[in-house]
């Protein structure tokens, strides 16, 4: 099991539970214990590998970085740092459960996935705001889209997400059970648990209606240019298959994990809406490697679908190709500056017919 959702199962636990018996809350999905640690290896060497290079290549760029980059890069080094504790869980699960790292590794491991967690949630969500002032408004966007203000939003999120992580860092301790190690909650109270349920409110669900609610806006924007084109624009079209494809991604990793987390929570603090501990146990255990698999593969959505990044990684991967062009720049996917040219000009086209009739 993954630990956040270690976490919040041993949360509604022990609160649903009198005694809790330590056997039963470490009873796995079958056959976890050999998938889930040859699952982490192969994500913590593709992720680690794949951010490196992605950060490397957008940093070390020659020529003008765009404003979008500068999010990927902290949203690169947010899952690197996340990936770099995933050997502390691979020794976790093939020792089914116990914890053999120390107390020090047991704390910091789970604050960074906590950070790690918030960090990457606002960073998207910075992201999809930045693209929807600048496609949607871009005059307003003419106005506060600078580098500057990026780095700030960026530090600014750095900030709150360390600020949300301390809650994870003071409760989790390492636990003796029976003589046995393991890395767990301290005992959660109704206090404990609502303060649990604001806070995945606000930290993925309101960020998580953010993302789709300007993507959408978007999107209905891309439809609207892709019929008045005559359904000809390989541009549009890609953009459309780009937003749906980095949307979907996004839901599929995180909408799963904390839907049950959520279901967790508001079972230990409402008593008569019951769900069966085995069965949020086993949730969360499926979906939870879901989630932490979004940090290894991202730099390759992006390799994929972002032509920019794509020549970026090649160029610094390869300087002996660094005057090979991979791909015209027309058909890079840089879905900001592509689309507020659109928009321009059907404003300008617009204004220009209602001069004419006057």
């Amino acid at each position: 099991m993954d630990p956040e959702a270690t976490t919040v199962y041993l949360e509604y636990f022990y609160v649903t539970s009198q005694n809790p018996d330590i056997d039963e809350t470490h009873s796995h999905v079958p056959y976890t214990s050999v998938f889930l640690p040859v699952f982490y290896t192969v994500v913590f060497l593709t992720g680690a590998l794949g951010n490196v290079i992605l950060m490397s290549a957008l940093h070390f760029k020659r020529g003008s970085r765009r404003l979008i980059d500068i999010f990927i890069i902290n949203l690169a080094a947010s899952d690197f740092i996340f990936i770099i504790t995933l050997p502390l869980w691979v020794d976790k699960e093939a020792s089914l459960g116990l914890w053999r790292t120390g107390s020090f590794l047991c704390k910091g491991s789970s604050y960074m996935i906590s950070v790690n967690m918030h960090c990457n949630v606002f960073l998207l969500t910075c992201m999809s705001v930045d693209r929807y002032l600048a496609i949607m408004c871009p005059a307003v966007s003419r106005k506060i889209r600078n580098r500057d203000c990026a780095y700030g939003v960026c530090a600014s999120v750095w900030f709150i997400s360390c600020l949300l992580g301390l809650p994870t860092l003071l409760s989790r301790e390492l636990t003796l059970i029976d003589g046995k190690p393991y890395c767990a909650e301290k005992r959660a109270t109704p206090v404990k648990l609502a303060w649990g349920l604001v806070a995945l409110i606000f930290t993925f669900f309101a960020p998580l209606v953010s993302i789709v609610t300007c993507y959408c806006c978007i999107t209905r924007k891309l439809c609207v240019r892709y019929q008045q084109s005559g359904k000809h624009n390989r541009k549009l079209r890609k953009s459309i298959k780009v937003i749906f494809i980095v949307v979907a991604a996004f839901v599929f990793s995180w909408l799963p994990f904390n839907t049950f987390k959520l279901l967790a929570i508001v079972s230990g603090l409402q008593q008569d809406l019951y769900f069966p501990s085995t069965f949020l146990q086993w949730g969360m255990e499926v979906s939870g490697p879901l989630a932490f698999a979004n940090s290894g593969i991202s730099p390759f959505i992006y390799y994929i679908f972002d032509s920019y990044i794509r020549r970026a990684i090649v160029h610094c991967l390869c300087p002996c190709l660094k005057k090979y062009d991979f791909g015209s720049s027309t058909e890079t996917s840089d879905l900001t500056k592509a689309l507020s040219n659109f928009i321009q000009a059907e404003d300008f086209a617009r204004r220009r017919k209602r001069s004419v009739s006057l």
